[in-house]
């Protein structure tokens, strides 16, 4: 029978995330986080060429680094669902209203359009398997919209894309409403299936020597010749400009395993558990997100990587089964495994995303019908937010434009999340740190902040003129919706048991001690990032 969602009424005990999973479920959860390398892969080539695979490692070496600092920062908060932002938020409320619901906001916004985005390609995925590529049924469309003013060729539409994606997005949602731990448990029968063909794809070139030294040297950015071609570039401003779009988008993928922390607030002995959920999902990124993009560079070469359903995604399935031997059989094999993979995306952020609006709405920042659980313990109607909010992002033609666009508010709230660890440090010097960073990945952590920054300054306008600026506009759309939960619906006032736990009263221990030091860090970002753009624009 299904559980039924009951709302949190007067005279009604309220209900809130319940502890039933250890680390090993924390980390199946997140074990779709090594299957985003397929959303972001060709994307990634196309735009790198060569130094595609220089761009992978790079990316998860910054992601790894920050991963220290996020261990850290949990384990001072066991009873936070919500992860990174929440913990994030609560070092930066002390110094302004506005930056924790940015914080837990710039984080939901990243995450929750992986359901649109994972939805979509795996429907290209299913599309393929059953369909021949010139079939009728994947290339009719209604058009409701042209947005060509927003990127060149972006419109609204419904097509075959569009249905399949819906029905495997209602297919996880239904899932979802189990709970955690019927979440923790189909996640781990979707891991084990799906992560095996990525691990395999990884490894097998590797004893095969299929690897020829031609797809990776002279290590130089992608470039194209007065015809049109695809050539080796140079390492000139163009180059940088194209790797720091690779990066960009990598970072995206890299970072995701911070989901970890989600469910700290879920956890049997979340001291324990959080780190070691972190870092083992941390490691499985790093084999996944260095020798899958290796293998996959060099069965295909620059010209293979630049066509357009690599970039797209659609054709990563038939490269990835053609690097462990092709055929039809192994081909069809490989589809199922991949569709698996991106299922196992959508499930890991939908719990996540869900997770971090739900702790907003408890807190005060979002609205308040997103802090409602059902008798499972599942925040349904921060779910159905999600849904509804991607279902309506489906509908779009470009889904790497809805990454990038994301990817820079995701940016934002990396460099809050990082920046949180010395807060922390200052503000609360006596507390007890499960898992204590050295101070030197602490610095290392804050670097790579402002490298995120940059980043996000040269290159993300490389997948669209307006992706910059549509990214810094999804930040500031967290200031209308916290004036409407704050003054409209509370008054003014926070909820009743916000200041205690954002631990933002008198406490023993607990001091702003920062003084403007935050406020210059923000400055500092701020600076890179538009000085880093007037750079690439010039």
């Amino acid at each position: 029978m299904a559980v039924e969602d009951v709302g949190q009424d007067a005279g009604e005990s309220p209900r809130s995330l319940q502890r039933q999973i250890g680390w090993r479920d924390a980390f199946w959860v997140a074990s779709g986080v090594p299957a985003l390398v397929l959303f972001t892969m060709g994307g990634v080539a196309a735009t790198s060429g060569k130094a595609s695979w220089l761009v992978w490692v790079a990316a998860i070496t910054v992601a790894f680094i920050q991963a220290f600092t996020y261990a850290e920062i949990a384990g001072l908060f066991p009873g936070k669902s919500g992860g990174a932002a929440i913990h994030s938020a609560i070092a930066w409320s002390r110094y302004g209203k506005l930056f924790a619901p940015i914080a837990v906001w710039c984080n939901w916004s990243a995450w929750s359009v992986v359901l649109s985005i994972g939805a979509g390609l795996g429907a290209g995925y299913v599309l393929n398997l059953f369909f021949a590529p010139d079939a009728a049924i994947t290339s009719w469309q209604i058009v409701l919209a042209d947005l060509g003013w927003l990127k060149e060729g972006l419109t609204l539409r419904i097509n075959a894309t569009f249905i399949v994606a819906a029905t495997l997005l209602l297919g996880c949602f239904a899932i979802q409403r189990g709970g955690i731990l019927q979440s923790a448990r189909v996640t781990m029968l979707l891991g084990i299936a799906a992560l095996v063909p990525l691990i395999l794809i990884g490894i097998v070139p590797l004893f095969t020597g299929d690897m020829p030294r031609e797809n990776f040297l002279p290590l130089v950015p992608l470039a194209y010749n007065a015809a049109g071609q695809a050539v080796d570039g140079t390492w000139d401003k163009a180059g940088w400009i194209a790797v720091s779009g690779a990066l960009f988008v990598a970072l995206w993928s890299a970072n995701g395993f911070e989901t970890a922390a989600c469910y700290t607030r879920e956890f049997k002995d979340p001291a324990r558990d959080t780190f070691l959920a972190l870092m083992s999902s941390g490691l499985l990124c790093v084999g996944v997100f260095t020798l899958v993009p290796l293998a996959f560079q060099g069965s295909l070469g620059i010209e293979g990587m630049i066509a357009p359903g690599i970039r797209s995604g659609m054709d990563v399935g038939h490269v990835l089964a053609d690097i462990l031997g092709g055929g039809l059989v192994l081909e069809t094999i490989v589809a199922v495994l991949l569709i698996l993979a991106i299922l196992l995306c959508i499930m890991t952020a939908m719990s996540g995303a869900a997770r971090t609006s739900y702790q907003g709405s408890v807190e005060g920042w979002l609205p308040r019908y997103l802090s409602h659980v059902n008798k499972s313990g599942a925040p349904t109607h921060a779910m159905w937010t999600d849904l509804v909010l991607n279902l309506g992002l489906l509908l779009m033609s470009d889904y790497i434009f809805v990454l990038a666009a994301t990817n820079v508010s995701y940016m934002v709230f990396t460099f809050l999340y990082v920046n949180a660890g010395w807060i922390h440090r200052l503000d609360r010097p006596d507390w007890v740190r499960p898992y204590r960073v050295p101070r030197v990945l602490l610095i290392a952590g804050v670097l790579m902040s402002f490298v995120n920054m940059a980043v996000a300054g040269i290159g993300a306008n490389i997948w669209g003129q307006g992706t910059l600026l549509t990214g810094f506009v999804i930040v500031f759309l967290a200031v209308p919706f916290f004036i409407y939960r704050h003054y409209v619906q509370d008054k003014g006032v926070y909820p009743e048991n916000m200041a205690e736990d954002m631990h933002l009263g008198p406490e023993a221990g607990v001091a702003t001690r920062g003084g403007v030091l935050p406020y210059l860090a923000l400055a500092a970002a701020v600076a890179v990032t538009l000085a880093c753009h007037l750079w690439a624009s010039a």
